[in-house]
């Protein structure tokens, strides 16, 4: 059933029926090369999910009632730019893994560096991105990947009451989080945060935790901090 997902906005779906975008015609007639009745899911990207069928002239999906279905942890990943093809990686596999908002920001020592237009083009690409990775995985809601900002900006964002992890060298190992609406992982880049950095996280309410005593690539940290974190508090464990 994974391969007949299908994402489509909640403004196209309506009482009983859901208006199909040329790219979704596309995808169910050429790709999937279904026929018109063919059963597939649909989800909106907001948590929602409901069963549907093809109806003829591939331009409308006939659909029954509405599942609510999302992660049971609030996971922010407040995550230093990578290179390459690094970052789209970390946002695939941070949506396989049920994180809920990505947050990109410039570390000192990211190689990457991204002026504002380039980072709303890069930012559209990650969005794609995770939209494709929550229809491979079986989410009904796509994470928001926000646009390259800041640590400092990137901080500011986190809601009140988040518990606020910095994973860094040096750290104390995991512990419980006890009342918190959310959790924020805060991962550094390649080299980690410098000691100005780890001091921002810190005075914006964040503990230092450790990833054990191997030295982690900065995409395999990222992955790493968002599956302990759902398997402590979320839906893994």
């Amino acid at each position: 059933m994974t391969a007949r997902r299908l994402f489509l906005p909640p403004e196209r779906i309506a009482e009983g029926r859901a208006s199909l975008t040329p790219e979704a015609a596309h995808y169910l007639r050429d790709v999937l090369r279904l026929a018109p009745g063919a059963e597939v899911e649909l989800f909106d990207g907001a948590g929602g999910s409901y069963p549907a069928e093809v109806e003829e002239g591939f331009a409308w999906l006939r659909i029954g009632p509405r599942r609510e279905a999302r992660p049971s942890l609030a996971l922010w990943l407040v995550v230093a730019l990578a290179k390459g093809e690094k970052m789209d990686w970390v946002v695939q596999k941070a949506t396989e893994l049920g994180v809920t908002r990505l947050c990109p920001f410039g570390a000192e020592r990211s190689i990457v560096r991204l002026d504002r237009e380039r980072g709303e083009a890069r930012a559209e690409r990650w969005r794609r991105i995770a939209g494709e990775a929550a229809r491979q995985c079986g989410r009904a809601d796509v994470p928001a990947v926000d646009e390259p900002a800041s640590l400092q900006a990137a901080l500011a964002g986190v809601p009140a009451g988040f518990a606020r992890f910095a994973f860094h060298p040096g750290g104390e190992p995991l512990g419980a989080v006890l009342g918190s609406p959310g959790v924020a992982a805060l991962v550094g880049p390649e080299g980690g945060f410098s000691p100005g950095e780890i001091e921002h996280c810190e005075a914006a309410g964040a503990r230092r935790v450790s990833l054990g005593p191997r030295i982690l690539r900065a995409e395999t940290a990222a992955v790493v901090a968002a599956a302990l974190l759902q398997a402590r508090f979320g839906d893994l464990g």
